[in-house]
């Protein structure tokens, strides 16, 4: 792969909170929404490792969101993904991770969504959760602005009264210096559900259409949504070395997508298209069996706890699934896609073909980003070859594998994972491919081999 220099100029904005809970994802989907109304092309992107805020912003877009992660990609990739998912449209859209000073951990701000704004010349717009404040919220954001170097450019307002707004907004812009462009008052019928992994998904949502209609009325009555763009625009040009990505091969990978299996970064699928691969969609739920002439099998996370019972009696697909790969079809599996290849999820069967069992816990288990070493040649890659990833799941297997040492970014403490074989892949961490592009080649090259 030959890379190049390449220079763009695009209009984008990181809108961030101040912690979780702020209403900052309310906030985004509330601007997307009115931005789109005015007529403007609007692309989406989430910082950090995140699946569900990604599908929301999608259902309001119209094109797949994007994840920005520094860790798990480089500098260097997020902005060419950045840059390139950014074309053709008026305005790329941020939503930042957690509060926005909040990054590997405590006392350290390397991966916040500031560190990305920093790094990537992103403006970026404040949301503040004013409700239950007074004058405090002055000091609230004369922390946020002056606590370290930063790209803030605007202040939002959430859980705000359109009658007090003209209070807030005055004596924010008398004591401190910067503008405060909108509110949002509370909307308690535009909420969103929640469960135990985070929001639930945009299409569990019957209503969501009129939800986000309902945002976008606001945001429209109440921001300014032409200083946002004004403020977006101010966005200088962006600097990085292209990695150019080549077809290796042709082949065809059933990839399992349900209200079961449905966390993908969106670019690790484009990425595999580009590799030469392609993507038919399968329902481990409802589906019978495999799609045909298949050479390979992705299946995701998602939510597998909540559908045992569907799966497990979902014989004729369990079976289906345990022939291909006695037969050496590649597979490559994650989180809830490592759970459903084990043998019990809640006591449940599933396809067995690893002996690990499943229970859901109360609390996250091995959260956070992590490094990834093989310790035996395997499908992705050669022993001795490391990949960033990332863990968020509140199940618990009896039996993570033991074929890659788990390196913890923030402790530095290793453990073992994944069970890896010349044709599986199976584990809880969630990998990033175009962290190391050799693990996507890996899988299309033993797809193709496959197919030979």
């Amino acid at each position: 792969m030959n890379n190049i220099e390449e220079v763009r100029k695009f209009n984008r904005l990181l809108i961030a909170g101040t912690g979780s809970g702020c209403g900052k994802t309310t906030m985004v989907c509330a601007v997307m929404k009115g931005l789109l109304n005015q007529g403007l092309l609007v692309n989406s992107f989430k910082a950090g490792p995140d699946y569900i805020d990604p599908m929301f912003h999608s259902r309001i877009t119209g094109t797949k969101s994007r994840n920005l992660d520094m860790f798990l990609c480089g500098e260097n990739v997020v902005k060419q993904l950045f840059a390139e998912n950014s074309k053709d449209c008026d305005i790329s859209v941020v939503e930042g991770v957690m509060g926005f000073y909040d990054g590997l951990g405590m006392g350290d701000i390397e991966y916040s969504s500031n560190d990305l704004s920093n790094r990537t010349d992103t403006p970026v717009v404040l949301v503040v959760n004013a409700k239950g404040m007074g004058t405090s919220v002055l000091a609230l954001i004369k922390g946020f602005l002056e606590f370290k170097d930063n790209l803030i450019k605007g202040v939002l307002l959430n859980g705000v009264s359109p009658m007090m707004y003209p209070r807030y907004k005055e004596i924010i812009e008398n004591n401190l210096d910067i503008k405060v462009l909108g509110f949002m008052p509370n909307l308690p019928e535009a909420a969103i559900e929640s469960r135990h992994l985070g929001l639930v998904t945009a299409d569990e949502i019957e209503d969501l259409r009129d939800k986000i209609d309902i945002l976008g009325e606001h945001a429209s009555k109440y921001i300014d949504l032409d200083a946002l763009m004004d403020i977006a625009s101010s966005a200088p040009e962006m600097e990085y070395e292209k990695v150019k990505i080549e077809k290796i091969a042709s082949v065809r990978i059933a990839i399992a997508k349900d209200n079961a299996f449905f966390f993908y970064y969106e670019d690790n699928l484009d990425l595999l298209r580009k590799l030469g691969a392609e993507l038919i969609p399968f329902s481990p739920l409802d589906d019978k069996s495999l799609p045909e002439n298949i050479d390979g099998i992705i299946i995701g996370g998602g939510y597998p706890e909540l559908y045992t019972d569907k799966l497990s009696n979902n014989t004729s697909m369990l079976i289906n699934i345990r022939e291909a790969y006695k037969s050496k079809t590649p597979i490559y599996a994650e989180s809830g896609g490592f759970m459903y290849l084990g043998s019990t999820i809640e006591g449940k069967s599933m396809v067995n073909i690893l002996s690990n069992n499943s229970q859901l816990t109360n609390r996250l288990q091995n959260f956070g980003y992590i490094k990834l070493i093989a310790n035996k040649d395997n499908l992705l890659c050669k022993k001795g070859d490391s990949i960033n990833a990332h863990e968020f799941h509140y199940t618990k297997s009896d039996f993570d594998g033991d074929d890659f040492t788990a390196i913890k970014k923030l402790t530095e403490k290793g453990r073992f994972c994944i069970d890896a074989k010349d044709n599986l892949f199976a584990g809880y961490p969630h990998l990033h491919l175009w962290g190391n592009i050799d693990f996507a080649k890996g899988f299309i090259q033993k797809c193709a081999s496959r197919r030979a």
